[in-house]
């Protein structure tokens, strides 16, 4: 039997594709490449829809290695159950984080520095002066602390901020302080003025920020959210953005693709991005670097990078 990679980047894109392969280009048109049966390596296509990504699933009965270009896998588990036990998914772990990054601190600094009312301001012809945040001597809390939250940290250093928490499934010492579990979270939200969310949507976190947690921020506080949508209830913070006691930064929501007509378009004290924290100049030099080395590693029969289960395990 021969062994297919499908790849959603193009072939001519690469340099330094290993021997041993059948390599077709699939981004997710209607057409396979190729038998699905004979796709021993799978990349999965970038910025499409679940339904798009899992079609091929079906019929992918030899696949060997599922390699997605997101760092969050949660739609490709939830079609595992057609793949074969034994089969690695990994992530993207090492693409996205400069990016996001990024994002998280622009949506933070244009919130708290007023940047939408500027826009607004010049589309109007209005000079509009007034007294803003900052963020030097603000105190962040960072929900989510893995590699995107570490990334997010690193950017804050010089923003003089009071002080950085960091919290996570489970706690342990990182390079820059103690990481909190997640069980400490209601005494550390009444603290910060700015909570950063980069966690991943699993089963714990899926509505984690609900009213309670929205109770506990202290008034005048700034969420961000550069995790998934469905990591916040939007119903409860629509209700806190309506009072005007909290403000919000978000670059996903849910419903993902935020509708037109959808209340949280119009409600106070809320910057939207269309979940843009991976798609920048950075993604595909990093992205081919990765699936290169993957597939060296497959090849090679050596450990694979960023494995986030294997269909099957017990231990998943």
């Amino acid at each position: 039997m021969t062994q297919d990679a499908w790849l959603p980047i193009p072939l001519d894109e690469f340099t330094d594709l290993p021997e041993g392969l059948n390599y077709h280009f699939w981004d997710g048109d209607q057409e396979f490449p190729g038998d699905p049966a004979d796709c021993a390596v799978y990349v999965v296509p970038y910025m499409k829809r679940q339904d798009v990504k899992v079609r091929p699933l079906l019929g992918m009965r030899n696949v060997r290695l599922i390699q997605t270009l997101t760092a969050g896998v949660d739609d490709m588990i939830a079609a595992l159950d057609r793949i074969a036990p034994g089969v690695p998914l990994c992530n993207a772990r090492g693409v996205h984080e400069a990016s996001t990054a990024e994002l998280a601190l622009a949506l933070t600094l244009a919130s708290l520095r007023g940047i939408p009312g500027f826009v607004r301001a010049q589309q109007q012809e209005h000079w509009q002066s007034g007294f803003h945040q900052a963020l030097a001597d603000k105190s962040v809390l960072i929900v989510g602390y893995g590699a995107i939250g570490a990334a997010v940290e690193d950017r804050l250093v010089p923003f003089e901020c009071a002080r950085v928490a960091r919290v996570a499934r489970s706690g342990r010492a990182s390079a820059r302080g103690p990481v909190h579990p997640l069980t400490e979270l209601p005494n550390l939200l009444p603290e910060a003025d700015v909570v950063i969310l980069s966690t991943p949507l699993t089963d714990t976190t899926r509505g984690l920020v609900n009213t309670e947690f929205l109770a506990r921020m202290k008034d005048g506080a700034l969420l961000v959210n550069v995790a998934r949508g469905p990591v916040v209830d939007t119903k409860a913070l629509l209700a806190e953005l309506e009072s005007g006691r909290l403000t919000a930064a978000l670059d996903v929501t849910d419903p993902e693709p935020l509708p037109a007509g959808h209340p949280l378009w119009q409600a106070p004290g809320v910057l939207i991005s269309p979940h843009v924290g991976g798609p920048t100049s950075a993604f595909l030099p990093r992205a081919k670097r990765l699936v290169v080395e993957q597939l060296n590693r497959y090849m090679n029969r050596e450990p694979l990078r960023n494995v986030i289960l294997t269909t099957g395990s017990t231990d998943n």
